[in-house]
C-alpha cells in the first residue's frame, strides 16, 4: 500500500519508520512545512515533501498525525484532490463522527491512537471505525499489526486509551528511571542500571503478551516465602506504589477531557 502521513513530528516519524522497517511492500510518504529535521528519512526510501497534497492521489491510507487546531486548515488543502480515500486520525479528541462530518461520506474516517514506540515495531494502537467502513478500518488494524499491537476499541474509550498507551509510554519510563537511580544506590553505574531495569521491564512486558495471563501469576513466580521480592513489593504498597500510578492515570484523563 502507499501510505500518506501528514505530519512529520515526533509520532508521524514514528509511525513513518516503523512501516519503513517493519511492514512488507508500502511505500510511505512523510509531509511537514520545515523538512530539514526528517530528511534522514530518505535513506530508508520514505518520500519527504513540503506540499501535503504531494501524490495523495495514490495513496491508500492517509494518516494524520497533526495538531488539532491544524485540521480543517490540512483538510482544505487536500480534500479538493482526494476521492474514496482511508483517512486515520490520530489528533487527539477529534471523533469518527467529526472527521467523517468533515471528509464527506465519499471517504472513510478511521480513528487511531499509536505511540511513538511504533518506530520499534512495539506500539500499542487502539482503532476505532464505524461497522460500514469496516474493511478499510481492518486495511489500517493490518497495517498496525505490523508495528505491534491494533486492538479494535468502542470509540468512547479512546481518551482513555490516550491515556493507556500514548501518555502510559511516559508512566513507564518514568518507573524505569526511578529502578535506574534505585541501581546507582545500590552500587550501579548508571549505564549498566539503565540496562538492567530498561531489560527487565522488556522482558517482563513480553511474558505476560506471549501468556497472556494475569500479572500477579507472573509475580508469584519470582516471589517466595520471607523472600527479598514480596519484602520489596510490600513496602512500595505502603508507599503507594499502584495506588499513586492509578490516581496519575485518572488524572490524565480527566485533564483530556477537560
Amino acid at each position: 500500500m502507499k501510505i500518506h502521513i501528514i505530519g512529520g513530528g515526533n509520532l508521524g516519524v514514528s509511525i513513518a519508520l516503523g512501516i519503513a522497517k517493519f511492514s512488507k511492500s508500502n511505500q510511505v510518504t512523510v509531509t511537514r512545512r520545515n523538512t530539514a529535521s526528517i530528511l534522514h528519512l530518505e535513506n530508508l526510501g520514505i518520500t519527504v515533501s513540503t506540499d501535503n497534497t504531494h501524490n495523495i492521489q495514490e495513496a491508500d491510507i492517509i494518516i494524520l498525525t497533526i495538531k488539532p487546531y491544524q485540521v480543517d486548515t490540512v483538510l482544505g488543502e487536500i480534500l479538493p484532490k482526494i476521492s474514496n480515500k482511508t483517512i486515520a486520525s490520530a489528533v487527539s479528541g477529534l471523533s469518527v463522527e467529526s472527521l467523517q462530518n468533515k471528509i464527506g461520506e465519499s471517504n472513510s474516517a478511521i480513528r487511531i491512537m499509536p505511540n511513538i514506540a511504533a518506530q520499534f515495531g512495539a506500539s500499542a494502537t487502539c482503532i476505532a471505525f464505524r461497522e460500514k467502513d469496516k474493511d478499510n478500518g481492518q486495511n489500517v488494524v493490518a497495517l498496525f499489526q505490523d508495528l505491534g499491537t491494533a486492538p479494535i476499541i468502542d470509540e468512547k474509550l479512546m481518551d482513555a486509551a490516550t491515556v493507556l498507551a500514548a501518555s502510559g509510554t511516559a508512566f513507564a519510563l518514568r518507573y524505569i528511571r526511578a529502578s535506574m537511580q534505585a541501581g546507582i544506590e545500590i552500587g550501579f553505574d548508571w549505564q549498566t542500571a539503565l540496562a538492567i531495569s530498561a531489560q527487565t521491564v522488556k522482558g517482563a512486558a513480553e511474558m505476560l503478551l506471549e501468556e497472556k495471563g494475569h500479572p500477579e501469576q507472573l509475580i508469584d513466580r519470582v516471589t517466595t516465602p520471607q523472600g527479598c521480592t514480596i519484602a520489596g513489593l510490600n513496602e512500595m504498597e505502603m508507599h503507594g506504589f499502584s495506588s499513586s500510578l492509578i490516581r496519575g492515570i485518572k488524572t490524565s484523563l480527566k485533564q483530556i477531557k477537560g
